[in-house]
């Protein structure tokens, strides 16, 4: 078990020390100037002098790699600096976002379990009949329709001509049933297809055979046995495609304008907010890391053969 547990936190130190250089070397290469943003130069008349002070008063001029030592040193003492833009503790913006960002997040995760659960296990329960064929096209449509797209149309259509929901901001719960609703239609389509191949070969198990030969009730076989065992893969790719569901929550954040970290990154990449993008992108990672390790616990709760195969291990 000490193994284990000293092998995965060798795991999360490699992990964080990639991110945090691969995130400050790309911010570096960004084209533009933070200097410039910073100073205003398109609205206020700047001379040379100012811009190369300020150059140099950042550390810009040191070499990239002891620019990055700088900043390394202040991340392990979890300081991020202020924003260039605002000048406000990074930290207590990004928290500040969060709180909206996982709104978004577990909206859309609600709404693709309310679409993936019942047309997937219906589409597995009643293959190759209508039923079948109308949840195999809809995951199709959803599969072929941008998500930036239809959040569009729900604007146009729900928030500006219907007038039944908020568009924009962030006032109060109803504000966010317009993205999530996008992000989890958008998301549906994969698992509706995906559940409905796990089902049917959960059903042609043998163990499902006799259970029905036994006389258990259908119900009880489905959700009981049926459904547990056919979670694991779906759970996989969940925790495979976790990157797109984060990109797909910045993207509704810019189009409903919903004050998240994935909006208050976008507007830093804009500005060339170095801590603001590298901040944005350690907590990113620490968000990622954290699920996907409990995607892995709950692999192993669902996966007896995997518990028993650790215990081995261990013993």
């Amino acid at each position: 078990m000490f193994r284990i547990l000293a092998r995965r936190l060798a795991e999360v130190a490699v992990f964080l020390l990639l991110i945090t250089f691969v995130s400050f070397l790309f911010a570096r290469m960004a084209p533009g100037d933070p200097v410039l943003s910073i100073l205003k130069v398109d609205d206020l008349s700047v001379s040379n002098e100012q811009v190369e002070q300020l150059r140099e008063d950042m550390g810009f001029n040191e070499p990239l790699l002891v620019q990055y030592g700088n900043w390394l040193a202040d991340f392990v003492r979890l300081d991020f600096g202020n924003s260039y833009s605002s000048n406000q503790p990074v930290m207590d913006m990004l928290w500040s976002g969060v709180p909206a960002t996982l709104e978004l997040t577990l909206g859309g995760l609600f709404v693709m379990v309310l679409v993936a659960l019942p047309l997937g296990s219906l589409a597995a329960l009643y293959r190759g009949s209508w039923i079948d064929q109308v949840s195999r096209g809809v995951s199709l449509l959803g599969a072929a329709i941008p998500s930036f797209w239809l959040g569009l149309i729900l604007i146009d259509l729900v928030g500006v001509r219907l007038g039944w929901l908020p568009t924009m901001g962030r006032d109060g719960l109803h504000s966010a049933v317009l993205p999530s609703i996008t992000l989890g239609l958008a998301i549906s389509s994969v698992y509706v297809r995906l559940l409905r191949s796990s089902l049917i070969d959960s059903l042609n198990q043998e163990n499902i055979r006799a259970a029905r030969a036994r006389g258990i009730p259908e119900t009880r076989i489905f959700f009981s046995h049926v459904l547990r065992a056919s979670l694991p893969p779906v759970i996989t790719v969940f925790g495979v495609s976790l990157g797109s569901l984060i990109g797909g929550v910045v993207v509704i954040e810019v189009i409903f304008a919903y004050p998240g970290i994935g909006k208050m990154v976008v507007d830093a990449i804009r500005g060339r907010d170095y801590p603001v993008i590298q901040g944005y992108m350690f907590v990113m990672a620490i968000l990622v890391f954290a699920i996907n390790s409990a995607v892995d616990l709950s692999y192993r709760y669902l996966n007896p053969e995997l518990r028993l195969k650790e215990k081995r291990e261990i013993g």
